[in-house]
């Protein structure tokens, strides 16, 4: 485990009791361990953007009888095939799926793929999760 430095911080009243009720709600034991999460995920997000090695989920919802949509998604998943490690397929009901897809590879590849699987015409929704390979947060 890393040395534990303490330091102060000074805010205005009203933004630390707006963060304190930000912490009770999110169920945190104390504001070090809720500041530790702020820093690693601003940290994370600049790991993306700088186009580190990164994992993340793919999730897309459609409707599998819109015409060739399968079969466009299936080749678009096939043209990343490196950067996908794995898929999900659920069926919501008798018309809608949800897949999704575990991706690793460096931030603006990964986004460039999503925008790709999302902007396919018939994908009636999608989202890009990334998040770090932990390598670089203690």
């Amino acid at each position: 485990m890393s040395k534990i430095t303490r330091f102060g911080v000074s805010l205005p009243n009203s933004l630390l009791t707006n963060f304190d009720q930000l912490i009770q709600q999110k169920g945190y034991q104390n504001r070090s361990e809720a500041i530790r999460d702020l820093i690693r995920d601003r940290l994370v997000k600049q790991e993306w953007e700088s186009n580190k090695e990164t994992v993340g989920a793919i999730t897309i919802v459609y409707n599998h009888h819109t015409r060739e949509l399968s079969k466009v998604l299936t080749n678009l998943q096939h043209a990343f095939y490196k950067a996908i490690i794995s898929t999900l397929h659920v069926h919501l009901d008798q018309h809608n799926c949800l897949e999704v897809l575990v991706v690793k590879g460096k931030g603006n590849e990964l986004k460039k793929m999503s925008e790709r699987l999302i902007g396919t015409k018939g994908v009636k929704h999608g989202n890009l999760s990334l998040t770090t390979t932990g390598k670089n947060l203690d």
